[in-house]
């Protein structure tokens, strides 16, 4: 059976559920979960009841005790693995999301001029002067594990490893650093065993 994209807890369903009863025509309104963007490192969310005729055929929609949600495709990396539960606080309470992801962090590409050495030497200092400073402030970290023909094959440590997120660093920051930096670089490959990771995340899969 598909591991479904997102979590709600008992709590929070009937809440939606709840405020869902009340809007008119309530049994066309789903839940829609959307990421609007990033504030101090961390995603920021809109959680609101919409028509659920208006998600596009590539948006994700699941069913949770009768309860339609709806996530955007561009969002559904972002939102993977998440769970959504409600607060009492009266000061800040409400839905809340706990997500295990973290936006992408930015990787400013290196001058090839501070670089020297051979391949190998010149993609490790890329990593370890450039990327990962910008990954740190995430938790996360990267170490060279070998160059093979043009191929470096790169693992990923700390909060990027099982983060839904590191396909998105590794092809927006990492890859794109080390192949401006280092042109005999035509490839390289995450080989990070995810699996074991902290917050490991999977590929939905048919049931």
């Amino acid at each position: 059976m598909a591991m479904p994209l997102i979590e709600l807890t008992d709590h929070a369903i009937g809440k939606v559920q709840g405020f869902r009863s009340q809007v008119e025509d309530a049994e066309s309104q789903a839940m829609w979960v959307e990421v609007t963007g990033v504030q101090r490192g961390e995603f920021t969310y809109d959680l609101t009841l919409k028509p659920l005729a208006m998600a596009a055929p590539e948006d994700t929609i699941e069913h949770i005790d009768g309860l339609p949600i709806v996530v955007p495709a561009s969002d559904a990396e972002a939102l993977r693995g998440a769970r959504i539960d409600w607060s009492d606080d009266l000061m800040r309470g409400g839905l809340i999301v706990s997500n295990p992801n973290t936006p992408s962090p930015v990787v400013e590409p290196p001058a090839m001029d501070d670089l020297e050495g051979d391949v190998a030497e010149r993609v490790a200092q890329v990593i370890e002067r450039h990327i990962n400073p910008a990954i740190a402030m995430h938790g996360g970290m990267a170490r060279l594990d070998r160059v093979e023909g043009g191929v470096a094959y790169v693992r990923l440590g700390g909060g990027c490893q099982g983060c839904g997120m590191a396909t998105v660093t590794l092809d927006q920051g990492i890859e794109s650093a080390i192949l401006q930096a280092v042109p005999e670089i035509r490839q390289v490959v995450d080989v990070t065993d995810h699996a074991a990771g902290a917050n490991p995340y999977f590929a939905p899969t048919p049931s």
